[in-house]
This record gives C-alpha cells, structure tokens and sequence, in this order.
C-alpha cells in the first residue's frame, strides 16, 4: 500500500458538523469511484474516508467529513489537517466501487455515507453508460442533505438519473419522502432481482438493508458496499 503526502487546498463546511476537506496530491491518483482513502494518523492507526469525487477527476481528492461533538477518530483528522496543511493518504482501498453491468442502478445513502455513492454517480453520469440509476439519500432533517440543489440540478439535466431525498423528522414544509431511507426504497421495488444496490451508512443499518432487500430477490453478487466485509 504506498502513502501520498497531500497538501490541504481547503476546509468548508457543509452543515453545521460536516466538513468537505479538498486535498491536492503531487500527480493524479489512480483509484476507482467508491472506493475510500485511508489517513495515516500513525504506523498503526489508518482512518478510512469514502471519497467523494469520481475517478475521472482525479488531480484532487474530495472527503467529507462528519465530525460531531465528541467524534475524536475524524475531529481528530480534521484538527492535524487544519495545524499542518498536509496529510497522508493511501488510495485504492475497498472493492465496493462502481462495477456497472447494465442493471439498473439503486444508491442507499445514510448521511455521510452520502459521499461514497457521489463518487459513483458521478462517475456514471459522466461515462456515456445511460443505464438507470437512483439515489436514495437519507437523513434526520433535510439540511443534513447538504448537497441536495447540486443532485436535483443532476436529476433534470440527465433523464437516467433520479434523485429521492428522505428525512426521518420532516419539518412543515417539507414536500418529499419521510421516514427510513431504505423503506422508500422498498416502497419503490418490489422486486430486487433484476437491480444492483450500492448501500454506504451506519453497519447496522448496511445489515438491514441486506436482508430485506434479499429476501425480495436481490442477489449478494449485486449488492455492493464497504460494510459488508465486516458483516
């Protein structure tokens, strides 16, 4: 695994607790979209981040960082990144990435989790494959879907692609989908059998959606995310 000192090109917020983190390595990075980057904090200790943005743009490497109160494992990358202005990295890490074999495409996002199915969208709608693809992006309130203009901007320049926002505490004025994200997707499909699902969120619930989802007909060899090689 060979380490990349990159420099830190920025720091933004993206709500109140995620950050984006912009990183610049010293040549373009050959990695695949969804897979993640390890940070190096220390020989033993390696923090690993969903990339955010696709294959192609690959001069830059895009994080986004959720870092609550009392989340030391990312405060505490995004504190070394603000004092030094550089970090190490690896790339190439996972083998969830974008494997597209002419199913139409489903993405389940919790969160964050969010980032590792950007990198593959973007990297569909900017291939010439116009095989269907669907984001379901989950989170507790709507200003958690911190990018949900940008994708909806997506959604009415490319007729393949469709974009579903779901909040589980919906305010008043909110007009779209409520509740569990994976329960919209159900909602959706009834039949998994013909589709390939990209799920990237919390492990429990990368689980749930694994075993509902198969036993609707969903086939393990479609279904695609990090979490699944730890459950």
């Amino acid at each position: 695994m060979s380490h990349i000192k990159c420099q830190v090109a920025s720091i933004t917020p993206l709500t109140d607790v995620v950050k984006k983190v912009v990183l610049t390595p010293p040549a373009p990075l050959d990695f695949q979209a969804g897979q993640y980057a390890m940070v190096v904090m220390g020989e033993k200790d390696m923090r690993p981040f969903s990339i955010a943005n696709a294959a192609y743009d690959n001069a830059r490497i895009e994080l986004h960082i959720g870092a609550e109160a009392g989340n030391a494992y990312a405060g505490e990358v995004l504190a070394r990144m603000e004092a030094e202005g550089e970090i190490t990295i690896s790339v190439n890490n996972g083998d969830a990435f974008l494997q597209s074999n002419g199913l139409p495409m489903v993405l389940i996002a919790g969160g964050t989790g969010f980032s590792y199915t950007y990198s593959i969208l973007q990297q569909h709608l900017h291939s010439n494959d116009t095989t269907p693809i669907t984001l379901y992006w989950g989170g507790k309130h709507a200003s958690d879907l911190y990018l949900s203009d940008a994708l909806e901007a997506l959604a009415s320049t490319h007729s393949h692609f469709t974009f579903v926002p779901v909040v589980e505490f919906a305010e008043d004025n909110w007009k779209g989908r409520t509740g569990w994200v994976h329960h919209a997707v159900m909602a959706d499909h009834a039949d998994f059998a013909n589709i390939q699902v990209y799920v990237a969120g919390r492990f429990e619930m990368a689980k749930t959606i694994r075993d509902d989802l198969t036993a609707r007909g969903l086939k393990l060899e479609n279904l695609f995310g990090d979490a699944f090689a730890f459950i």
